[in-house]
């Protein structure tokens, strides 16, 4: 008899039997939209659209095929690697195709007395309450853009880099649960608390 696990989806029990899990979500073509030029060579993929160029190579074990506007990603071989990579690849792609067709964005907020923000070239300058400003550098291709110095938002075409500028400008000053002081992710959910109570 095989030896079955269970897998839970929604509350819903599965049972599968062990070593037979694959990707459901690489199993799923990427498709490639008319106005997106594909390419890859030795797993090497550029991705052009109205928005950009984005390009990444990917590990060894998968393998990407490009055919009638879809592309595929597959296992090279039964490694336990290359079934772990082949839906984090596939998902990668689908990623970079959305970036350059409809770009990627992400929303801070800034909330304390004196604290804000101002881009200055290809830099952000942050005032958070510290005895010093702080300077971040704006990677290439992501836009910045601030309302009112306290609403920022992160534009590009990169889905990493721009998640990544926006967790690191939240780092400097995450917003704190007492009086809400700090910086935030829009869509972020900050648990607030109760200061302490005098007698």
């Amino acid at each position: 008899m095989t030896a079955k696990r269970v897998v839970r989806k929604s509350g819903v029990k599965y049972y599968v039997p062990f070593g037979k899990v694959m990707s459901r979500v690489g199993k799923l073509p990427v498709e490639i939209p008319a106005n997106v030029k594909f390419s890859v060579e030795n797993n090497h993929v550029v991705i052009e659209g109205p928005k950009g160029k984005n390009e990444q190579t990917f590990h060894s074990s998968v393998e990407i095929t490009a055919k009638d506007g879809q592309v595929e990603v597959t296992p090279r071989d039964n490694s336990r690697l290359a079934k772990a990579l082949y839906g984090t690849v596939r998902s990668i792609i689908n990623g970079m195709v959305v970036g350059v067709v409809d770009g990627f964005s992400k929303n801070l907020i800034i909330n304390g007395v004196g604290f804000r923000a101002e881009v200055k070239g290809d830099i952000i300058d942050l005032s958070l309450g510290y005895s010093h400003p702080i300077h971040h550098r704006i990677p290439e291709n992501v836009k910045v853009t601030i309302k009112d110095g306290t609403k920022i938002t992160i534009e590009g075409i990169n889905k990493q880099v721009v998640g990544q500028l926006a967790a690191s400008i939240k780092q400097y000053y995450p917003m704190e649960p007492y009086k809400g002081k700090g910086v935030k992710i829009e869509g972020d959910y900050v648990r607030r608390k109760e200061g302490k109570k005098t007698a």
